[in-house]
């Protein structure tokens, strides 16, 4: 499991082996923040991410990290952290998941990536391109980790917001209930294999945009 940690988000710091050992699933808890990205002609072009990472995952992650300011960081210095971070997350089809008028669309690799270090935690900054740009009546976005191994939650106030859409385009948000309840009374062993492999889906953020 720690290996998993580990390729998700490229983390290599020995002593987190305990955290994983000791902890219920889920191991790490993100806020999320989304822009889905219009362009002038109604088009969706992409989808512009903001993840903060819980507190313990965030001190842990900057283990090992040099800065010239003790507890400061800048984006230089956070720099290959967040490339090694996009890159790896890429196997997971960076846990966003698309789909237009019931067809499911694919995305280009990251641009725009970095992290930022603030009192919250540690925040990864990323944008989707979609493969290919389209126009459609009805977005269902979905976030979340099928394993469960990472829990994501939409931040309470603004978490999604549309960037140049069209006027007559509108949104819905359907927040998860609280999955990791129930992921705790559960052993580890079942979301490696069965009918629990895909346990995240119960609990994903579900966003869905209509354009006339």
């Amino acid at each position: 499991m720690i290996q998993r940690l580990l390729g998700l988000l490229a983390i290599v710091a020995v002593s987190l082996s305990g955290i994983a050992a000791a902890s219920a699933h889920p191991h790490v808890f993100v806020a999320a923040r989304s822009e889905l990205i219009y362009a002038p002609d109604g088009t969706i072009t992409g989808v512009r991410h903001a993840w903060t990472f819980d507190d313990m995952f965030s001190t842990y992650a900057l283990q090992g990290i040099p800065s010239k300011t003790p507890g400061t960081y800048t984006r230089e210095e956070l720099a290959p952290l967040a490339q090694t971070n996009v890159e790896s997350l890429k196997e997971y089809a960076f846990f966003t998941f698309a789909k237009a008028d019931g067809k499911k669309e694919r995305f280009n690799d990251p641009v725009d990536y970095y992290l930022e270090k603030t009192d919250l935690g540690l925040t990864l900054h990323f944008t989707l391109p979609f493969k290919t740009p389209f126009k459609t009546k009805k977005l269902a976005l979905e976030v979340f980790d099928p394993s469960f191994f990472i829990d994501f939650s939409l931040e309470k106030k603004d978490p999604i917001k549309l960037v140049g859409a069209p006027a007559a385009c509108t949104m819905g948000i359907q927040r998860p209930s609280d999955g990791a309840a129930k992921a705790q009374t559960m052993n580890e062993d079942t979301f490696m294999n069965g009918e629990n492999s895909n346990f995240g889906a119960m609990f994903a953020n579900k966003v869905t945009v209509d354009c006339p």
